[in-house]
């Protein structure tokens, strides 16, 4: 069972402006300093804040309110909440049953040789081991390393295949970008370099002494009597 209302700041909000109950009722109901309900009825604190009614949100009763505002020194009791939130997971290494224990060294190769870039803290969260027994099995210096049989984690039931992909995943993301050996664009010297005007010179003096070839032999079928039809 909670303390205090799920939205303290709010229901202290709504108290103030519905009920006349004192600020000292009100702090200790919702776990907060007098001086900050005081701010909440001088609009000093609450301009952002919407009001929650505890009493629909069944947190409150309005017997309860009922007493305090009759009897300034009773402690408001906070209702038994309906509704029972799931415990928040407790952070570690995952819980691996006694029976699939012996699996784990076999769980852990899998994942070195086909999920390499998982880091050892993804390796540990996944199968529940320590980071000595995945440098043992890295190393190939684990006890039983003759023995190992890379075996899927998630058909060995040490995880699901949704925490699988995840690591994977993030594993993805973290990775640098390989370095791109495709091609280039040629340099700007090399683009924007002027044509040499005496190449140009070179090539005209080179077509021109094709043309003079050409002549010389017309020339010389006039002088032998034959015609170019001939």
């Amino acid at each position: 069972m909670t303390t205090q209302p799920l939205m303290p700041k709010g229901t202290a909000v709504w108290l103030v402006e519905n009920t006349a109950l004192s600020f000292d009722q009100i702090a200790a109901f919702c776990k907060l300093h007098p001086l900050e309900v005081k701010a909440i009825a001088d609009d000093e604190g609450a301009q952002s804040i919407l009001g929650r009614d505890p009493v629909a949100s069944g947190q409150l009763s309005r017997e309860e309110i009922t007493k305090g505002e009759h009897d300034l020194s009773y402690q408001l009791k906070l209702s038994e909440t309906k509704v029972h939130l799931p415990e928040a997971k407790r952070k570690g290494p995952r819980y691996t049953p006694v029976s699939r224990r012996q699996d784990r060294p076999n769980a852990i190769l899998w994942l070195v040789r086909n999920h390499p870039e998982l880091k050892d803290s993804q390796i540990m969260r996944l199968v529940g081991t320590t980071k000595s027994t995945i440098d043992a099995i890295r190393d190939r210096t684990h006890w039983n390393a003759p023995n190992l049989a890379p075996m899927d984690p998630v058909t060995l039931g040490l995880c699901s295949q949704i925490d699988l992909d995840f690591e994977v995943q993030r594993a993805a993301k973290e990775k640098p970008p390989e370095p791109d050996t495709g091609a280039t664009l040629l340099p700007a010297d090399v683009t924007t370099a002027q044509i040499d005007p005496e190449a140009e010179v070179d090539e005209e003096e080179d077509e021109g002494k094709e043309l003079d070839v050409q002549a010389v032999f017309a020339k010389l079928k006039r002088i032998g009597g034959k015609t170019e039809t001939e």
